[in-house]
């Protein structure tokens, strides 16, 4: 093990890290990714683990140009924030679902809600003045932190054993039972502890939905087929029922769809007879509350590019006959005018890698008076929050919800607002 090194008066120069060398640091701020930032001489460490202000060994576990990843792999100073992992697989080489587990769950929320903080700063080019006047912060939902994911995809080994992945790796873990998944779910014979063998398979989905379904099924080359279980299964959330594939999209909470409708709607303030734009819309879960606030006359356009996602709207709002489903990328209906404005309301619910700036900018230039920005990563939706601020629009509201216990990601909804006309 390498003696204690940190770059500072006295410290003698040494030579660059090496991959599964032990060192012994002193951790600083969270960091994306469910890291800490520490340094090694100068040397850039993202440590997996850890908390700031620990005193830790860390374990190299990858060399890149400008920075390395770590492992705490022995803790010698604890943050008062620390906890026993629940979950034995959550540790340095094992499971890499969970990265938060050494965490207590005040503590998580304060982590994400650091997070956001930076990214708005840095990323999104807010000051601390404006994040300060958002009043930002990470909520936790209902139920606690273990137990709740209603969605599970297991990995497949060589030998057919369903397991979990390691961090940032193909190598699957074997492991007893996940503590974050759904208790209907952790009942399924599916892991290797219950003898099961998927031989064929690639990985095998799990679901447990809020409307009591239960459904396993096996994943072949990309191809979900049924094993035991319905091949649709029902949600209920915004007071509707829902239904969809197995396999379909569909927020893993159970609390979680209702956390944002309540948010989207909130934000919005929709007022009878408004037009809405539901981009990125899935199943239609905010076109549907949309509706059910602007009244039957208003018309709602949903954009959505996955055929799954455009069949399950389009059984689902089948009795809202003034909402269009139209089956494109958001990018080219906008681009192409498949959907004109102007518009009164926008939801913009895209992927995590974010809108992007064309996207952006025909939102901003159908002048609707108000935009609900749904995001799953922090950093996507800072740089959108960068481009709006270029068009003169502003973030005028911002709200953060754990729906991920026990992980690093976190979900925001965000109120963008024109310029004042």
């Amino acid at each position: 093990m390498t003696g204690p090194t940190g770059g500072g008066p006295g410290t003698e120069e040494r030579r660059g890290l090496e991959e599964a060398e032990r060192v012994e640091l002193t951790v600083g701020a969270v960091a994306p990714g469910g890291h800490c930032v520490a340094r090694v001489d100068g040397q850039v460490v993202f440590v997996r683990h850890a908390l700031p202000g620990e005193r830790v060994i860390a374990e190299v576990t990858e060399l890149h140009k400008g920075f390395a990843r770590a492992d705490a792999v022995e803790i010698l100073t604890a943050s008062p924030d620390r906890v026993e992992q629940p979950c034995p697989w959550a540790k340095p080489g094992r499971c890499g679902g969970c990265d938060l587990q050494h965490v207590t769950p005040a503590a998580q929320l304060d982590w994400k809600t650091a997070v956001v903080r930076e990214q708005l700063t840095r990323l999104g080019g807010l000051t601390d003045a404006e994040v300060d006047a958002l009043g930002v912060a990470v909520e936790a939902l209902p139920g606690g932190p273990l137990g709740w994911r209603s969605r599970v995809r297991y990995a497949v080994d060589a030998a057919g054993r369903a397991g979990l992945l390691k961090h940032r790796s193909h190598e699957v873990v074997p492991i007893d039972w996940c503590r974050i998944a759904h208790p209907a779910i952790r009942e399924l014979p599916v892991l290797t502890p219950s003898g099961a063998r998927w031989p064929d398979a690639e990985a095998v989905e799990t679901v447990a939905s809020t409307g009591g379904d239960v459904s396993v099924a096996a994943v072949t080359e990309g191809v979900a087929t049924g094993v035991s279980g319905p091949q649709t299964v029902r949600e209920v959330a915004a007071g509707r029922d829902w239904t969809l594939p197995a396999a379909g999209f569909w927020q893993v909470h159970p609390a979680a769809a209702d956390t944002l409708v309540g948010a989207v709607l909130d934000l919005l303030d929709p007022r009878p007879g408004e037009s809405a734009w539901d981009l990125y819309g899935g199943a239609g879960l905010f076109a549907a509350a949309l509706a059910g606030r602007v009244g039957p006359q208003a018309r709602i356009t949903l954009v959505e590019s996955s055929a799954p996602g455009v069949a399950a709207a389009r059984e689902n709002l089948a009795d809202l006959p003034r909402v269009e489903v139209v089956a494109a990328r958001v990018e080219t209906a906008l681009a192409r005018r498949r959907v004109t404005g102007p518009v009164d309301l926008v939801v913009l619910d895209p992927p995590r890698s974010g809108a992007g700036a064309p996207v952006v900018r025909d939102v901003v230039a159908a002048r609707p008076r108000a935009v609900a920005y749904v995001a799953c990563d922090p950093a996507a939706f800072a740089r959108d929050v960068r481009t709006f601020a270029g068009l003169g629009w502003r973030l005028a509201a911002l709200r953060g919800y754990d729906l991920f216990p026990m992980t690093q990601h976190v979900e925001l909804v965000g109120l963008l607002l024109p310029p004042a006309r």
